[in-house]
């Protein structure tokens, strides 16, 4: 497989495709309110930071379909993900709660992640597997490798996963990461998600080569573009390479191809470099509206499972966002709980 690069952008052309992935219906209908979840957490997240009430949103909307996808061909049992800071839908899929996200936006001291003390999205969860990220872009891919490097020595059934933005994809953490799981062939899954925009720097702008993608080859593993709005191509791509890290043949790059829908966090004006108008055209191809289509189609969605489903998401958002509201903030002294040894 070494060098093996691919370009799924071309759909199976099926009545039912899940079926033929080996997903059920509860499957796709699992993944679609995982999706619907994040998406609903990240709306309300962005009101609360506009009314005053929690101090920063980096969004993952629009990144939906990828995040769950890729996530949902994982086991969450077992395997270890190291989420960069949009991946809502990934720790929402490997165990995390809409509380426990809020509780982080609001910086309450019961925050999972960090007590309070982290911006949000810096994800970390012992107990999910979900391996704790730092405010420097990339630094989670070394540290993947290590993950899939221990799992190898051990001769545990473990796959490590690790995800980035194509921005990401420029740091020597990545090409120093992947060069040794490609020499080593470790079982790690390099996902990037490419939004197409480095914060405020388009993709043409950040390579010189056509995808990320192509970049595997250099590093003796296969690579993959795949539509990252739809969660089954990006199910079924993420799986072969599960498969493929399981039977010892090593690492795989995955790029999955979406668009931004929000400014890049609620500090950023996003009008001063993209156009309305691609924004716009963007949004008419949203993951969220598209899988939903596909899932009415085959007649999983009905109207009464979408009405049941919109009242639980709003039930469960606003669950979490009172709960997270009043909750105690930390101690002031916790500032450096865990910074320094204490005897």
């Amino acid at each position: 497989m070494c060098g093996k690069r691919g370009i799924f952008m071309e759909k199976v052309t099926t009545t039912n495709r899940h079926d033929q992935l080996g997903l059920t219906n509860d499957d796709v209908l699992s993944m679609y309110e995982t999706m619907l979840l994040a998406r609903r957490l990240d709306e309300r997240m962005w009101l609360l930071n506009r009314a005053g009430k929690i101090p920063f949103v980096i969004s993952c909307q629009g990144q939906e379909a990828a995040q769950v996808g890729s996530a949902y061909a994982l086991d969450n049992t077992k395997d270890f993900v190291l989420p960069y800071y949009r991946d809502m839908g990934v720790v929402l899929q490997f165990g995390m709660t809409p509380t426990e996200l809020m509780l982080s936006g609001f910086a309450k001291a019961e925050d999972p992640n960090s007590g309070g003390r982290q911006m949000p999205g810096h994800f970390g969860q012992k107990k999910n597997r979900i391996v704790t990220g730092s405010s420097p872009v990339t630094t989670q891919v070394p540290h993947a490798v290590g993950v899939s490097l221990a799992a190898k020595m051990e001769g545990k059934d473990i796959v490590s996963w690790v995800s980035f933005g194509e921005g990401s994809s420029n740091q020597g953490d990545f090409h120093e990461g992947a060069n040794f799981a490609g020499v080593h062939k470790l079982p790690v899954i390099f996902f990037c998600e490419n939004n197409k925009y480095a914060i405020s720097v388009p993709i043409e702008k950040q390579l010189a080569c056509e995808n990320v993608s192509d970049r595997a080859i250099g590093y003796g593993m296969p690579g993959f573009t795949v539509d990252g709005n739809d969660p089954l191509e990006v199910y079924r791509v993420t799986k072969e390479a599960v498969d493929r890290a399981r039977r010892g043949e090593g690492p795989t790059l995955i790029e999955a191809v979406s668009y931004r829908l929000t400014a890049h966090s609620s500090d950023d004006d996003d009008r001063i470099y993209r156009s309305r108008e691609e924004v716009e055209e963007a949004k008419s191809k949203d993951c969220l509206y598209t899988f939903a289509t596909y899932l009415r189609e085959v007649g999983v969605l009905t109207e009464e499972i979408e009405k049941a489903l919109d009242s639980k998401m709003k039930a469960t958002v606003d669950e979490a966002t009172d709960y997270a509201e009043n909750a105690p903030y930390a101690a002031p002294e916790h500032a450096l709980k865990f910074v320094y040894e204490e005897k």
